[in-house]
């Protein structure tokens, strides 16, 4: 007798199909791309980055102004948010500490600051968002100026629509003339100089009322020093200049957003965004034909030129090697077309 002649014949069979499996209603789901509208979302300025955590300025000039900390919702883990942003945010906005609410939005950027890593570099890196105004700080001397730096910021502020300001400082070590004389042609840079014990903060607060205006500036030019005159609460941190290499130590590791407050009128305010210094300024983001838009004396001359001129030296007919060559653009007129020149070359 064998174990098959105990098998009862009564017994149902079974097969795959039988197998029951308990229901998971989250995973049987379908996907959808609809997301929650937030209607109750609340709109904050992004003030500050830090590893993933955002420090956002809940009710701006209202009677219930706060920072909140925020984290990046998942459906924007590939949106870059900087700081500058107009964010939306739900969740636990108290700003209480331990709190973390959630940005689920931005609102339209009016602008955008963007660099590369190089020339060649077509991955934009945005420094912020919603600047009207670039502060370009530069020093006399230690470390020495670089005229084509500066144009370099010049091109990504009016590529960015955004109107430049000039401040050399240390005009106590160094005579900045010859410096500014490169920027001669260009009629919509303001230009301050500062020195020890002369620093225009005044001057330069009054045109902060009302801008959000974005600093830049090599390593070592004082720009830290700047921003703690006009934002005493700032205590950003100053450092020196290497006597060998020239060279300054970054001191400000992160961009922030710092309410300036004129000490005249306390409901005169603006922004002042501070950025770590940096010692390049890669345009390869930007639309080349943007580039002569910095210089604006050779711009002008430049409507004379055939259409599609690259104003290169062996471009024909270009009216402004043309007027270089004849004297007409002054003394510093071949200086400017070489710096224009250069800056178009990285793009052919």
């Amino acid at each position: 007798m064998s174990w098959l002649d105990d098998v009862d014949d009564d017994e149902p069979e079974f097969d795959e199909a039988d197998v029951r499996v308990r229901p998971n209603p989250k995973a049987n789901r379908p996907r959808t791309k609809r997301r929650p509208a937030h209607a109750d979302a609340r709109i904050a300025r992004v003030i500050g980055v830090d590893r993933g955590r955002y420090t956002v300025l809940v009710d701006e000039d209202g009677p219930d102004e706060h920072t909140v900390l925020a984290s990046r919702a998942r459906e924007l883990r590939k949106q870059p948010i900087v700081t500058g942003d107009r964010a939306r945010i739900v969740g636990d906005t108290s700003g209480e500490i331990g709190t973390l609410a959630r940005i689920v939005g931005i609102e339209k950027r009016t602008s955008l600051l963007r660099r590369s890593a190089d020339d060649t570099d077509q991955v934009e890196r945005v420094v912020v968002a919603n600047a009207d105004q670039m502060l370009i700080v530069v020093a006399a001397t230690d470390p020495e100026p670089r005229p084509r730096l500066v144009d370099r910021y010049l091109i990504a502020a009016l590529d960015a629509g955004i109107h430049p300001l000039l401040v050399v400082t240390k005009t106590d070590l160094a005579d900045p003339s010859g410096f500014l004389a490169h920027f001669e042609g260009l009629d919509d840079l303001e230009v301050f100089t500062s020195g020890r014990g002369q620093m225009p903060v005044a001057e330069i607060g009054e045109r902060l009322i009302g801008h959000a205006t974005v600093f830049v500036g090599h390593s070592g030019v004082g720009k830290s020093t700047l921003v703690n005159a006009l934002v005493p609460s700032a205590d950003r941190a100053t450092g020196h200049v290497n006597e060998v290499t020239g060279r300054g130590r970054h001191t400000s590791s992160s961009t922030v957003s710092l309410r300036y407050v004129d000490p005249a009128d306390p409901a005169a305010r603006g922004w002042v965004i501070d950025t770590p210094g940096v010692r390049s300024f890669g345009l390869g983001h930007v639309d080349p034909a943007n580039i002569l838009k910095a210089f604006s004396d050779l711009a002008a001359v430049a409507e004379d030129c055939p259409r599609g001129c690259t104003h290169m030296p062996d471009a024909p007919d270009c009216a402004i090697v043309e007027a270089v060559a004849e004297g007409r653009l002054g003394d510093r007129g071949a200086a400017r077309l070489d710096s224009l020149q250069r800056l178009l070359a990285t793009f052919a």
